[in-house]
């Protein structure tokens, strides 16, 4: 047996066992991003809706004071600074309308300041 043909057969039985694999080239899609911008006492969008498993890529703008958001049940918690974007990347894996509350003490409205998630399938 020459040397081609041995590769060849070793390159075949490693395929056939499962042991030697070709990448596809699909690759984990780009999260989606969006943007929120939060000034004393709301943030704009204040309803996002995303989808059940869609990768999601979080940015908050600070316009005027330093600003948070936490969204409890799914573990996120961003803060963000006047001038300093804060961001979270996270795959919500259930569905639900979840609220998140700005999580940085920002004066006398804090306690309103609101934006509602929608996960769909």
């Amino acid at each position: 047996m020459n040397r081609r043909t041995l590769s060849l057969s070793v390159s075949a039985v490693l395929l056939s066992a499962g042991l030697l694999t070709q990448t596809s080239g699909h690759s984990q899609p780009a999260p989606r991003r969006i943007e929120v911008h939060a000034k004393r006492f709301s943030y704009q969008p204040n309803e996002i809706t995303v989808k059940k498993g869609e990768p999601v890529l979080l940015v908050l703008t600070a316009e005027d004071v330093s600003h948070g958001l936490r969204f409890r049940e799914l573990n996120v918690d961003i803060k963000a600074k006047k001038d300093q974007p804060g961001q979270a990347q996270f795959t919500p894996e259930r569905t639900g309308d979840f609220v998140g509350h700005c999580s940085t003490f920002c004066g006398s409205g804090h306690g309103s300041m609101t934006l509602t998630l929608h996960v769909v399938e």
